[in-house]
């Protein structure tokens, strides 16, 4: 009946997909960028080679993932790297990572689907990331005895696998060879499902990731011009909620010589002419880099994907959109990783790493425009508990470092690869 269940979801997701294609473009990508893709794989990938294969989901779980790819690809010179999304904010970004053989969508989780993949990709490594449960798949990759690992994994009693209803996905993860959680919560969690799944307490990568951008982040000439020598606050990731709330600050401290730079979760034309309209005194950063002037611009609005990461160095502080909805705040580490307080809504207890930076001091929950006006100027105002929150923020990436170590010595003393 489950697989039943599952197979009508999968059958619906193809439909509602290809009627959302007519008419919206992220859905077309995802339509179009699965065309052809056996005969486009088999062209690609030759006999007897030697691949790792790396899925994610989307953006945010290849940053998770990339550390450990990246590591994998300089300890295992001769192995290759696949590299899979299923999302098209995935693949539109990162389909010319250089560290990468091959990227690829991948196809829908049929059983014919599955079995052809790996019957062409015939990987010696598989390594999916975080939150990915493809039947299909993952059946067919225990079947062949593929070494399978999950990495940062979170496990919380909330998620399907503690339903009623999720015995279903609860025997997939007796698919994975060996299971990395993020935290000891995550791990107590899976144990209680069955204490026989292996599984160990590796970490969070994306501190890795984060790390690894800030200690070679170089700086940026539109944006130091843009800037002026004045403060700036980052606001990354935001959704229409946020951008108006952000409104209402900007206006009400248009005379605190700030400067704001807004990068939206969602880029697209509608959604850009309303962030141009919400914000008057704005400018796009696509503008800058024809050599427009921003003039009496105070808000930079970053309309393009995967500068996010690097535009936090400038922050005085930053605010993470995301936390004013239900489904969360975003990736607080990006910007806490630069040494600086982080502003985010009251929707962060999902996300331990955002738990554990109110905790510690280095974020500041704010619900509303007055919230978040009364604690910037107290940062603008008091050097000593700007510089505490300032340095808790940082601190916390420092204490998480490691996660891919972890994974890499476990692959290490497994000998699932070879030299």
């Amino acid at each position: 009946m489950a697989i039943l269940l599952y197979n009508i979801f999968l059958w619906l997701f193809r439909i509602g997909a290809s009627i959302k294609a007519l008419f919206n473009a992220k859905a077309q990508k995802w339509v179009a960028g699965r065309k052809q893709l056996f005969q486009k794989l088999e062209n690609a990938i030759a006999d007897n080679e030697k691949i790792i294969w790396f899925h994610c989901a989307s953006l945010g779980e290849f940053e998770q993932g990339r550390p450990v790819m990246e590591a994998l690809k300089k300890q295992y010179n001769n192995y290759k790297l696949l590299l899979t999304f299923f999302s098209p904010s995935g693949y539109e970004a990162q389909q010319n990572y250089l560290q990468a053989d091959w990227v690829f969508y991948l196809p829908m989780d049929r059983s014919t689907n599955a079995k052809q993949w790996l019957k062409i990709v015939q990987p010696k490594l598989v390594i999916f990331v975080k939150y990915e449960f493809w039947y299909y798949y993952l059946k067919e990759i225990k079947k062949q005895n593929i070494p399978f690992l999950l990495i940062s994994a979170r496990f919380s009693k909330d998620s399907i696998f503690f339903k009623w209803y999720g015995n279903f996905y609860r025997k997939m993860l007796y698919c994975y060879s060996h299971i990395f959680v993020q935290t000891k919560e995550s791990g107590e969690n899976l144990a209680s499902i069955d204490s026989s799944i292996p599984y160990s307490i590796a970490g969070d990568t994306r501190n890795d990731r984060v790390e690894q951008i800030a200690s070679s982040v170089q700086a940026n000439s539109l944006i130091d011009n843009f800037l002026n020598g004045q403060k700036a606050i980052i606001c990354g990731s935001t959704w229409p909620e946020d951008e108006k709330m952000l409104a209402a600050v900007c206006a009400n401290l248009k005379n605190e010589n700030l400067r704001f730079i807004i990068a939206p979760h969602e880029i697209n034309k509608t959604h850009l002419n309303n962030l141009s309209s919400l914000f008057p005194n704005s400018i796009f950063y696509s503008a800058l880099e024809k050599n427009k002037t921003a003039d009496n611009a105070s808000v930079l609005i970053i309309d393009n994907v995967g500068m996010l990461s690097t535009v936090y160095q400038y922050a005085f502080a930053s605010y993470v959109g995301g936390g004013l909805k239900p489904n969360g705040v975003h990736n607080v580490l990006e910007a806490a990783v630069f040494y600086k307080p982080v502003l985010l809504g009251p929707y962060f207890e999902k996300y331990n790493e955002a738990v554990a930076l109110v905790k510690r001091g280095g974020g500041v929950v704010v619900k509303n425009a007055p919230a978040f006006e009364k604690k910037l100027k107290e940062w603008l105002t008091n050097q000593a508990d700007y510089k505490k929150a300032a340095n808790a923020a940082g601190q916390l990436v420092q204490s998480r470092i490691g996660a891919t170590q972890k994974i890499v010595n476990y692959i290490q003393e497994k000998r699932l690869l070879t030299n």
